[in-house]
């Protein structure tokens, strides 16, 4: 009985916190000018499809079909969909050296159909004349399409198809991902195995992770087209293209930032200091992910750390491991108060005649990655920081918890309530065991 009561209470009362939940005000209300806008590519997008044409292709596996034969019907269907402002080209890997060298079959990569306006006839009769032939050079493939899609401010996609490892190490496509990361050129590589392999999806997890992309194992003609066609349809998607930055090592020379996306980068244990300000009722949402694009030793950490101009830690965000990782990210929320009260007297950033003054934040980012002695330290590991701007709380120590609104004693309120319904139920669970006894 006792048990039954209990969690009768617990049941009441968060019934009524689930009905009377959704009818208090928020928290926190969106800043219609906090949010930065997407910016429009300058150009059209440009993708690459980079196919795997090696021996192995020609088991048929694929829906009684080859596998040749399905990625060649499923890169028509694909060149029938491209939307037609996607500049699209094909490379292919192993399509023409037939031998055992292994020096020649590692250059065996071409490009079969330049990046640009699509001639859906002449691409389609291109893919027609592969056939299956020689070694997998994934590695020089990936390096020969980053140059196909070098130069200007385009959203650019790498699509490798394959059904194997790499066969040319220790040129290991994975690191090639990395250094294709490291140029900062914004590419970004997906990868769809063909065979479920442990191994080559290892390696293709790591060369998509590596450049922010994505990986799919695909087992039948119909997934292969979905797929490339839907990663082909994403390059078409208008995106946010990070700002470049650079840091200051102190926080009287940081660059003011708005909202919106900042790419830099960071030096092995090196701080950076960054510089936002924030009007009173504002709250600042902040984030940052370092990427990985290098080997590293075991510990790791990233701090996001944020102060007044006087040193005054406000609130941090941090984040830790070990072993191997490819981006680690962390973030932090201050609220400011709208009481009028521009804070501390060293804390105000610079305001106009009108209206009340802003807080200048100071944010650090900081690092404690380490790089075998092997490993080049330079150009420092790629950063992005995010900024938002939203609608604050009335009071800075007003919590938002869930939306239920500003202050404890509505929180108080709430749980009294939910105990005060569960000793009702409990009571009338009680009364009607009795009459059931009774009778």
């Amino acid at each position: 009985m006792i048990i039954r009561k209990r969690l009768a209470a617990v049941l009441g009362g968060a019934l009524l916190v689930t009905l009377t939940g959704g009818l208090l005000p928020s928290a926190a209300s969106a800043d219609s000018g906090g949010t930065a806008d997407r910016a429009a590519a300058k150009e059209p997008p440009k993708v690459e499809l980079v196919l795997d044409v090696s021996g192995s292709m020609r088991a048929r596996d694929i829906d009684g079909q080859s596998r040749m034969s399905a990625a060649k019907q499923a890169f028509n269907e694909v060149l029938d969909a491209v939307p037609e402002d996607v500049r699209l080209g094909i490379r292919t890997l192993g399509a023409d050296y037939p031998g055992k060298d292994r020096k020649e079959g590692c250059k065996d990569t071409r490009q079969l159909y330049p990046v640009g306006e699509l001639d859906r006839t002449e691409a389609k009769a291109a893919v027609a004349t592969l056939v299956p032939t020689g070694w997998t050079p994934i590695g020089p493939a990936l390096l020969g399409a980053a140059d196909d899609l070098e130069g200007g401010d385009a959203t650019r996609r790498i699509v490798l198809i394959t059904d194997g490892e790499d066969t040319c190490a220790p040129l290991d496509p994975c690191e090639v991902a990395r250094e294709i990361a490291a140029k900062g050129v914004g590419i970004t590589i997906d990868t769809l195995g063909l065979v479920p392999n442990a191994r080559m999806r290892a390696q293709l997890m790591c060369i998509a992770e590596a450049t922010g992309g994505t990986y799919s194992s695909v087992q039948h003609k119909k997934e292969l087209s979905e797929r490339v066609g839907q990663l082909v349809d994403r390059a078409a998607e208008p995106v946010v293209t990070p700002v470049a930055t650079q840091g200051g090592d102190r926080c009287a020379d940081a660059p003011r930032l708005k909202a919106g996306l900042y790419a830099d980068r960071e030096a092995f244990g090196q701080h950076r200091w960054y510089r936002v300000d924030l009007l009173p009722g504002q709250e600042l949402r902040a984030s940052v992910s370092i990427s990985v694009d290098r080997p590293v030793n075991r510990d790791h950490g990233v701090l996001l750390r944020a102060s007044t101009l006087a040193g005054r830690e406000i609130v941090r965000g941090e984040s830790t491991g070990d072993g191997r990782t490819d981006v680690v990210s962390t973030g932090l929320r201050y609220p400011k108060a709208d009481t009028g009260d521009s804070g501390d007297a060293d804390d105000s950033g610079d305001s106009g005649d009108s209206g009340p003054a802003a807080e200048t934040v100071c944010l650090r980012v900081s690092n404690s990655f380490s790089a075998p002695a092997s490993v080049r330290t330079s150009p420092g590991l790629p950063l992005e920081l995010t900024i938002d701007i939203t609608g604050g709380p009335r009071d800075a120590g007003d919590a938002a918890f869930l939306g239920l609104g500003h202050g404890w004693w509505l929180l108080g309120l709430l749980t009294l309530a939910g105990f005060a319904a569960g000793a009702l139920w409990g009571w009338i669970s009680r009364w009607r065991i009795a009459v059931w006894r009774s009778n």
